[in-house]
């Protein structure tokens, strides 16, 4: 054992000396690494102390050193707050809408498009699909309210036109179908943008695996749930953990540009909007901060969750 251990002290001076080496080696890959880790911490790591407000009365005029603490008062009002069942509700119920429609749609698109044999066509719906992502969401929002407006808007024009309504609805005031409205604009929005990950995993694919299915009699269905689908499967994999840890993200540009209506807060309210309004607009920072660290707190359990599960199944992230 004594050997072992001498041996291992030994090795370790020259792990270190051998890794500064590298990095000497490697100085043009380092030279871009390091500003991008610089960017990180400074603006990831470094604002990570404004979480203390959340167990302070903070004020801006006492500062961090001077507002008293108060433990976990605020976290207990939010879980008091009369406004907690339909935030949770909302956040909950638009985040599992999203994951459950918006997370399959771009995989369902890389596989449709990867059986098109006209490249024509082909680049010209990956261009109209890409397209969508690199708009901003004040652009998009603005598309979908001239879209449904019941003054002149499209849709209203081709339901009147094709006799389904007698007169125009007002799309963005009728709570019951904003989560349909929000949800849709995001999977149109980002379905293109996701699929090229996908595309380019099954670009990876063996032809040959393919050609000896077809030899064999096996339809295209067949050839997708059998080949491509399992082949993919490692990357679907990462992606869904990374959805799940993303779960309580509901959402922030989107419904705050899409429910301006306030007849709309009652199924739009979600934890980022809440944050916003009570934090920003309300003057109430500790309480925002507290509510802001609960969701970051379920989000990493659910990471983690995630990850293990996916572990379990041979892949993961860690």
């Amino acid at each position: 054992m004594a050997q072992v251990s001498t041996r291992d002290e030994l090795a370790s001076p020259n792990r270190k000396k051998n890794l500064i080496v590298r990095m000497f080696k490697q100085w043009d890959i380092q030279l871009m690494v390091w500003p991008a880790l610089l960017l990180i911490f400074v603006f990831q790591y470094i604002p990570m102390y404004g979480v203390l407000m959340a167990f302070q009365d903070y004020s801006i005029f006492n500062g961090f050193l001077a507002s008293p603490w108060v433990g976990l008062k605020h976290f207990e009002m939010f879980f008091n707050s009369p406004e907690f069942y339909t935030v949770m509700r909302n956040t909950i119920v638009i985040s599992l809408l999203k994951f459950f429609i918006g997370f399959p749609a771009p995989i369902v698109l890389a596989l449709m498009l990867n059986e098109v044999r006209h490249m024509a066509f082909k680049r010209i719906v990956q261009t109209v699909s890409y397209l969508p992502h690199f708009m901003s969401w004040v652009i998009v929002a603005g598309l979908v309210m001239s879209l449904l407006s019941t003054d002149n808007g499209s849709v209203n024009i081709l339901l009147g036109q094709t006799g389904l309504i007698d007169e125009p609805i007002s799309f963005l005031s009728l709570p019951e179908l904003f989560w349909s409205i929000l949800v849709s604009t995001n999977v149109w929005k980002e379905i293109g943008f996701g699929s090229i990950v996908y595309l380019a995993a099954i670009a990876g694919i063996d032809p040959s695996m393919y050609e000896a299915a077809s030899m064999d009699g096996a339809s295209k269905f067949k050839q997708i749930f059998l080949i491509t689908i399992p082949s993919i499967m490692p990357v679907v994999i990462i992606f869904m953990i990374l959805a799940i840890g993303n779960l309580l993200n509901a959402g922030f540009e989107d419904i705050l540009l899409l429910a301006v209506n306030p007849v709309l807060r009652e199924v739009s309210d979600v934890i980022d909007t809440y944050v916003y309004r009570v934090g920003l607009q309300n003057s109430r920072y500790s309480y925002a901060t507290a509510v802001g660290l609960f969701k970051a707190v379920i989000s990493v359990g659910l990471l983690t969750m995630a990850n293990y599960i996916a572990r379990r199944a041979g892949s993961s992230l860690w």
